[in-house]
């Protein structure tokens, strides 16, 4: 078997996550590898250029998550990172013809939602306060490896007494900021556990403006709003400040392949090694513990500490022989959830889409943010219901983006690219394949978007059309869940990705998880590489 090379470190992924994890170490001093499966950087997270001149966001299309010390660690912006800003955020159009904007500016907000109702205008406010200061609480437990406070069976796990030392400071520190909540501690709880449903019912009475603000609870899930757990997105949403304030989300210049742009900038000066085009095939083990990789084209690279980036089920039931693992872990990896029920449409267009509920020509102000197509809650719970049985949404769920709007980059002269995030699109459907039917699909999403914007159809020059199925296939996350693992409350904190191995550590001793299998989960965040690269230096060097 071929050798290429020796590493301190070996990073099997080269999506965000596994680019800040690769960071970190060098930036340390370690000799890193980054082995990258696909010919381009960024995971979920990049820039193609699918026809002339169109430059795609093919699959992540805003980012807020995006923790910012780690663009100033790193100097992500000197690399070349720049975010632009959107305003307004959000823009839903009604069958009848009215509409609702938000953003971040209040007096917009405060006219948009009067329109409907003077209650839901004052109460607004209320409620974006109440999200910002619970998400404050727990902001700084997205920034540290989650604690293993669970009583382990003996066998399972060791655990040294320093680590439970952490453990108990990191729990205590979690304890005592509830504590700063007060009387709002069983909203917070609610809003951990819950469903995001009855929560917007008690707050709103608006239908536009509940259904606007439910499309971020069930984004990129398979569940309802209406299911417990849901409730957590809303807050997920609300605890990044990259895109230049709380809870404000925007857009990478030239696409989101340009945050893995400026990655791979820092890590290359840093003195990373990224190969692309190099899949894993393998994760070789002996006695004590990894020894290395074996690549798909046979060859072999030598090192004591491997950080995998993909998915649990990748690394341990596909990477791995199965015995070097305990089977109690092996049983609780099979069980992660991967439920997905999403799909990306991309679309280049000779003109902006013109919303009845909004005339004009050219570019307008609510192009910048998202397009929502979702006008109630009952709207979102009955494309949910066929879901449930293994069909697509008849009257699916648009959660649609214009990057073009702000960023001239993008496309030739004129022309514009629309984002489009569709909810349902179950991975496992009741009758024929996602290659027969993903295309009638995208027609009906389409003339679903038709009847809010008429112009869209005849404007369409090329699309994309990526399925569940297309989403695994092409950014290998199981089932196309592109949290890798359902975000629901039993898949988070201490119980990600198993309850026992929540600190980035696995059975094996050198293998650790730095991707959103890993605590904090999904989202273009860097979190888990970061927090993964702190406890890989804490046990190796």
């Amino acid at each position: 078997m071929a050798r290429h090379g020796k590493f301190d470190c070996v990073v099997i992924g080269g999506g965000h996550n596994g680019l800040v994890c690769a960071a970190y170490l060098a930036k340390a001093g370690r000799r890193v590898c980054v082995l990258e499966r696909r010919h381009v950087l960024g995971g979920c997270a990049t820039t193609e250029e699918l026809w002339p001149g169109y430059r795609v966001s093919t699959a992540a299309y805003v980012i807020s998550l995006f923790q910012m010390p780690i663009i100033r660690e790193l100097r992500l912006r000197e690399y070349g990172l720049e975010i632009l800003p959107r305003n307004p955020s959000s823009f839903t159009p009604l069958p009848d013809g009215r509409s609702l904007t938000l953003g971040p500016d209040e007096a917009l907000v405060q006219r948009e939602i009067s329109k409907f109702s003077m209650r839901d205008a004052v109460a607004y406010p209320r409620y974006n306060a109440l999200l910002e200061r619970i998400a404050q609480a727990l902001e700084p437990t997205l920034s540290e490896s989650a604690p293993d406070p669970l009583p382990l069976p003996e066998g399972w796990r060791k655990i040294s007494m320093p680590k439970r030392l952490r453990d108990g400071k990191k729990l205590w520190d979690l304890y005592g900021a509830m504590k700063t909540l007060g009387g709002e501690l069983p909203e917070a709880v609610e809003l951990l556990t819950g469903a995001a449903r009855p929560i917007l019912e008690r707050w709103f009475e608006t239908e536009v403006l509940k259904a606007t603000l439910a499309t971020d609870a069930i984004i990129g899930a398979f569940t309802g709003i209406s299911s417990p757990g849901s409730a957590y997105v809303l807050l997920h949403h609300v605890m990044g400040e990259a895109g230049g304030a709380r809870g404000v989300w925007g857009y990478v210049r030239g696409g989101m392949g340009g945050l893995a742009d400026s990655l791979e900038k820092a890590c290359r000066d840093l003195g990373v090694e990224i190969r692309r085009e190099s899949p894993v095939h393998a994760i070789h083990t002996d006695r004590h513990g990894v020894c290395g990789v074996g690549l798909a084209d046979g060859s072999q690279i030598d090192a004591r500490t491997i950080a995998s980036s993909v998915d649990a089920h990748v690394t341990f039931e596909k990477l791995l022989h199965p015995s070097t693992l305990p089977e109690e872990f092996r049983n609780a990896i099979a069980r992660i959830d991967y439920s997905s029920a999403s799909a990306k449409i991309n679309i280049a267009l000779s003109e902006p889409p013109q919303f009845t509920a909004a005339p004009g020509a050219g570019v307008m102000p609510h192009h910048r943010g998202t397009m929502h197509i979702g006008p109630s809650l009952d709207y979102l719970d009955r494309a949910y219901d066929d879901a449930k049985y293994g069909q697509p949404s008849s009257e699916p769920v648009l959660e649609i983006t214009m990057a073009t709007s702000v960023d001239d980059t993008l496309a030739p002269p004129g022309k514009h690219i629309l984002s489009m995030f569709v909810q349902y699109a179950p991975y496992k459907l009741a009758e024929g394949t996602w290659d027969e039917r993903k295309e009638a699909f995208a027609d009906r999403c389409i003339e679903v978007l038709a009847q809010y914007a008429p112009n869209v159809p005849k404007a369409i020059e090329h699309r994309q059309v990526l399925s569940p199925v297309d989403l695994e296939r092409v950014y290998g996350i199981t089932g196309g869940n592109i949290m890798q693992g359902a975000m629901s409350p039993h898949q988070l904190y201490c119980f990600r990705p198993v309850a026992g191995w929540a600190d980035h550590r696995t059975p094996v001793p050198g293998l650790y998880l730095c991707g959103a299998a890993s605590h904090p989960g999904g989202g273009v965040m860097g979190a888990c590489g970061h927090n993964a690269a702190t406890e890989i230096l804490r046990d190796k060097w």
